[in-house]
C-alpha cells in the first residue's frame, strides 16, 4: 500500500477512533531537549502534533519491528521505542504520570501486526484444543455427562394424569359401560364409595310446544316418562339383586 503526506494527514485527523491519545514529551534526535507534543495512536501508526488542535502531524512512527521498554532518562516516566538494526533510530518519550506511562507502554506494545498475529495464532490453538474435546479423547466433540433438565412445560405434562380413552359411540350416543371401570354396576343407593350422599341428577330440560303439536300430547308426556322410569327401575333393581346373589355365592 502506497501512502503520501496528504493521505497520512487525513488519516491522522479524521474522525476514526484512536487507540490512545495524549500529551507526551519527545526527546529530539540531535538535541537532547524534550518537547511537549500531542500524540495520537491509530492502528500501528503513532502520529505526533505540535499542538492538540494542529491540522497536520509533525511526524509519524510506524510501529513494526520495534520494542517498547522503560529507560533511564533525565525526565521522569520515560520509555523508549527501539527498532532493530544498527542505524535505526530510537525514540525516547516521557509521560506526565505513572498511570499515563503504563497506558502508553501497553497500547504501543500491542499496536504492531506481529502482536496481532501472535494473538490470532494463540486463539486458533485454543479453538483447536476445544474442538478436540477433553484430554485423552479422540477428535470430535464428546457428549456431556450431564443431562438437560426438562422445561416447565414438559414437567407439567409429566405430572398430568393419563386421560381415559374416548368412549365408543352407538347411533351417535356414547356407551359409557365400555370405559375402564365400567365392569362395576352402578350404585343406586344414592351414596358414593365413602358413604357421602350424592346430589340428585339435574332435571331434564322442559320440552317446548311446537306449533303443530297439541297440548294434549304434551300433557301425556310426563305420565309416559313415569311409566318408563318405573319399568327401568324395576329392571335395574332385579339386575342388582341378581348381582348381589352371585357375589355372595351359593348358599350351603
Amino acid at each position: 500500500m502506497k501512502l503520501n503526506e496528504r493521505s497520512l494527514a487525513f488519516y491522522a485527523t479524521c474522525d476514526s477512533p484512536a487507540d490512545n491519545a495524549g500529551f507526551l514529551y519527545k526527546r529530539g534526535e540531535r538535541h537532547t531537549a524534550y518537547h511537549r507534543r500531542w500524540f495520537v495512536l491509530k492502528g500501528n501508526m503513532l502520529f505526533y502534533f505540535e499542538e492538540r488542535d494542529s491540522r497536520e502531524p509533525v511526524g509519524v512512527i510506524v510501529l513494526e519491528g520495534c520494542n517498547v521498554e522503560l529507560c533511564d532518562s533525565a525526565e521522569s516516566f520515560a520509555f523508549a521505542i527501539r527498532f532493530g538494526g544498527t542505524k535505526s533510530r530510537t525514540y525516547v518519550l516521557a509521560a506526565e504520570s505513572q498511570a499515563a506511562m503504563e497506558s502508553w507502554v501497553k497500547s504501543l506494545s500491542r499496536a504492531s501486526f506481529d502482536y496481532m498475529r501472535l494473538v490470532v495464532r494463540e486463539l486458533e490453538k485454543q479453538l483447536q484444543e476445544m474442538s478436540r474435546g477433553p484430554a485423552g479423547g479422540c477428535g470430535g466433540s464428546q457428549e456431556l455427562p450431564w443431562k438437560a433438565k426438562p422445561s416447565g412445560l414438559e414437567q407439567s405434562r409429566e405430572r398430568l394424569p393419563a386421560l381415559p380413552a374416548t368412549p365408543p359411540k352407538e347411533n351417535g350416543c356414547a356407551v359409557w359401560n365400555n370405559v375402564l371401570g365400567a365392569e362395576r354396576l352402578p350404585d343406586t343407593s344414592g351414596h358414593d364409595e365413602e358413604g357421602t350422599p350424592r346430589p340428585p341428577p339435574p332435571l331434564p330440560p322442559r320440552r317446548r310446544v311446537s306449533n303443530g303439536e297439541s297440548a294434549g300430547a304434551v300433557a301425556e308426556s310426563p305420565s309416559a316418562f313415569c311409566r318408563l322410569h318405573e319399568q327401568y327401575g324395576r329392571e335395574v333393581a332385579r339386575l342388582r339383586q341378581d348381582w348381589q346373589q352371585k357375589r355372595r355365592g351359593p348358599q350351603p
